[in-house]
């Protein structure tokens, strides 16, 4: 459903990570509703996942929802109050490889009126699970355009591909992991102010110049990023002169105390040699921040100069920052453990 060279991406930085015998995910699971693309109303089934959530009672229950293979062309706001779990249709649940369910829209930040309004997929809802689902914002160059914006607490995003260019992933709010999936985009990609977020054996794929993060930390209460065991690459498709001008992050917002951490990092983008990025020359925002690394590996890596306002981490140190750090010593009461790396 997606283009040769996503799969081909998956297949060689995920090898490592992958596990010993796959598993499919073809049909729906017991109770769950089922969405189709081109699919006749007496068939039982939903036509869009829209269709779907409308179903669903607004109330505290559990549901699923299973989505089979299509590209359906969407903006989607899940807000129900009860727990919410969405498969998508795959031969390989361990890898966004395979997936073969997509969700696309093109709103910027113009169109919408906000960041969060210009998400494909929105969620604003605490008790949410995905897997194998692709989503993009097809906007482009220009202008903030998010694929994924995260309002909940408690979400876990399961071998799924975001897309997107500038403003891909909206970690804004709430308790959240991303694991096995693939994130691609060019400026400030992965973003937001207060989220609780940890990232984990993904494949990070930098599409134009720009940083890979953008935090916006406002104060010690708001969360940090915590980045373990990814792989950081050029896009495929990446534009001219990417090569140089990719750094992990900058500080954003008015008052930025950026909390980012990237452990064991693989970096095979060519990352600028300062690795890290001010704001703006003028405005450069960098007197509270927290930009830390721990056994950044890889050929993006040359000559590197990292800047006073970076820190390199000791093992010791290294180790305080993990899934618990990042979302809660209860992580394991609602995070699927065989995606954790």
């Amino acid at each position: 459903m997606y283009p040769k060279c996503l799969r081909a991406i998956a297949a060689l930085a995920l090898a490592s990570l992958h596990s010993a015998v796959a598993k499919q995910r073809i049909a729906p699971p017991p109770g769950a509703l089922a969405v189709r693309a081109g699919t006749p109303p007496a068939s039982g089934m939903f036509e869009t996942i829209n269709g779907a959530l409308a179903a669903l009672p607004n109330d505290d229950s559990s549901r699923t929802i299973f989505i089979f293979p299509g590209v359906y062309n969407e903006l989607v706001n899940i807000t129900r109050p009860g727990p919410l779990t969405i498969y998508g249709y795959t031969t390989d649940t361990a890898s966004f490889a395979q997936n073969e369910v997509v969700i696309q829209a093109g709103l910027s930040l113009a169109d919408a009126g906000s960041d969060d309004a210009s998400g494909t997929l929105r969620v604003h809802k605490d008790s949410f699970s995905m897997y194998n689902v692709n989503v993009t914002n097809t906007f482009g160059p220009g202008m903030q355009a998010i694929a994924i914006s995260q309002y909940g607490s408690k979400v876990g995003l399961y071998a799924c591909a975001f897309l997107g260019y500038q403003d891909t992933l909206y970690a804004n709010e709430g308790t959240q992991v991303y694991l096995k999936g693939y994130i691609e985009g060019a400026v400030d990609f992965i973003f937001g102010r207060h989220g609780f977020a940890y990232f984990g054996g993904n494949t990070i794929a930098s599409k134009g110049p720009g940083c890979v993060t953008a935090s916006g930390r406002e104060t010690d209460a708001d969360g940090s990023y915590v980045f373990n065991q990814n792989t950081i690459i050029l896009a495929p498709d990446a534009v001219p002169n990417t090569a140089g001008y990719i750094f992990l992050g900058r500080p954003w917002g008015v008052r930025p105390l950026c909390r980012v951490i990237f452990k064991n990092t693989v970096i095979t983008a060519p990352l600028n040699q300062t690795i890290w990025s001010i704001w703006d020359p003028g405005d450069e925002r960098i007197d509270d921040v927290f930009f830390a690394e721990y056994n950044s590996t890889g050929s993006g890596l040359t000559a590197p100069q990292r800047p006073s306002f970076s820190t390199l981490l000791t093992e010791t140190q290294a180790d305080v920052f993990n899934i618990s750090s990042a979302v809660g010593s209860d992580y394991a009461t609602w995070v699927d453990l065989d995606y954790l790396v």
